[in-house]
């Protein structure tokens, strides 16, 4: 298995209501999981192959909540990776490089699918994302209904397998291809992650 490790910018959108249930162990609001994120790498490694400034992103879809898996993914990767760059981020994605006992092993195998993209994250938990002719999405902080202001919430989680700490807002996205959904004023995070072959680094 080959060493890797990865730091860098999340925007995440699912299906579930505002701070999303799976998150603390429940079931997904509706019963199954649509979701995908973006991730913008500041600084990352895959044996001796860099990652840095690369941008890649996973659509996935589960039939109940995620721990049961039977999921599927579809991976898409930064059109300027060079080959050893793509199929290094693709064992990443995929969990070929993952240590047995990892929850990352709850990601679902992907299909393979590259294509340019770009990626803005701004500060007050505002992102958007686009891959041409394939996903569109932006996230935005919560309002609160009574005054119109931001409303901030955080999720932390020390044993996380994902991210430590994460700023919750809401999104929009619309998913054409493989796989496909749309996604309207639903959960949505802002995350700096840090991970590895073991899981999230702490």
């Amino acid at each position: 298995m080959v060493t890797w490790e990865i730091k860098g910018r999340e925007f995440g959108n699912c299906n579930c209501n505002y701070g999303c249930p799976c998150q603390f162990n429940a079931l997904p609001t509706h019963g199954h999981c649509r979701g995908l994120a973006v991730f913008d790498i500041e600084q990352g490694f895959h044996g001796t192959t860099r990652l840095d400034g690369l941008y890649s992103a996973g659509i996935f879809r589960w039939p109940g909540p995620i721990h049961e898996g039977k999921g599927e993914g579809w991976h898409i990767v930064d059109r300027r990776a060079t080959p050893k760059q793509r199929q290094a981020l693709l064992r990443i994605l995929r969990g070929e490089d993952t240590e047995p006992g990892s929850d990352l092993r709850y990601l679902p195998r992907a299909r393979r699918r590259r294509h340019r993209f770009r990626a803005r994250h701004r500060g007050g938990r505002k992102a958007r994302a686009k891959i041409e002719n394939l996903v569109e999405m932006r996230g935005e902080p919560i309002l609160n209904p009574v005054t119109g202001g931001q409303h901030r919430v955080r999720i932390v989680q020390p044993n996380g397998f994902e991210f430590a700490e994460a700023e919750i807002g809401r999104g929009w996205s619309k998913i054409t291809g493989p796989i496909s959904f749309t996604l309207e004023d639903t959960y949505g995070q802002f995350a700096h992650v840090h991970l590895c072959q073991s899981g999230m680094v702490r």
